[in-house]
């Protein structure tokens, strides 16, 4: 039986840290544009918007209903032999594109029904005080459905985070990429996957360190 090797361990693990910002770049800037894009999406749906709120129906059915392996393929081989453009985009950015576009989908589907879970009655009050129904929902709405939205929002942030760990199948050079490629070259395969684990889940543990922080805070005004 092989003795687990420490010292291959924590001289891995400075090769995962100098990894990590790219790791860290396409979570941060996916999480943003997904969120954003959520956020419109929902809209459409709450508004009902004429034509917009059937692709938005299109949107969330496609994005959630196809693995995300398969639209990372999708988006980085198979749509630039249709839109030459697209050839340009690096590895990095089809990533974080195809990321965002997926999530989306789901933080769409839970800020809806956090908004829906606030009482239809308040704006009602908002319009009867001469508030267009946007503004309503930027001043009133929305800040409360935050609070309610917040932990479901959270674990797909979590979930988004370790969904970059698809990246290495692009070549992009996250901790995951750094990890399987000293596993092969080492056959060092457990030290190689636990120290990868072990940097995901402190991530995992600061970013549920923030999210209560947050709830906290939100929760100051109740």
């Amino acid at each position: 039986m092989t003795e687990f090797d420490f010292s291959f361990a924590m001289g891995l693990l400075p090769q995962l840290l100098d990894a990590l910002p790219t790791t860290l770049g396409m979570t941060l800037l996916a999480t943003v544009l997904a969120l954003g894009l959520g956020l419109c999406l929902a809209l459409s749906q709450i508004f009902d918007v004429k034509g917009l709120s059937r692709f938005t129906d299109f949107y969330i059915s496609f994005f959630r209903g196809t693995p995300l392996l398969v639209q990372l393929f999708l988006f980085y081989y198979g749509l630039p032999q249709i839109f030459p453009a697209m050839t340009s985009i690096s590895a990095f950015e089809a990533v974080t594109l195809a990321l965002a576009l997926h999530f989306a989908s789901y933080m769409a589907e839970i800020i809806r029904a956090a908004i829906l879970g606030i009482d239809r009655s308040q704006m009602e009050a908002c319009l009867s005080v001469g508030m267009d129904r946007l503004t309503a929902m930027r001043r009133i709405i929305l800040p409360q459905a935050s609070r309610i939205a917040l932990p479901g929002l959270m674990n797909s942030f979590i979930d988004l985070l370790k969904s970059t760990s698809l990246a290495f199948t692009l070549g992009v050079t996250e901790i995951m990429s750094r990890a399987q490629l000293e596993a092969a070259s080492s056959f060092n395969f457990l030290e190689s996957y636990l120290v990868l684990a072990l940097v995901y889940w402190m991530l995992v543990i600061i970013m549920t360190w923030v999210q209560k922080l947050t709830e906290r805070r939100l929760g100051e005004a109740y």
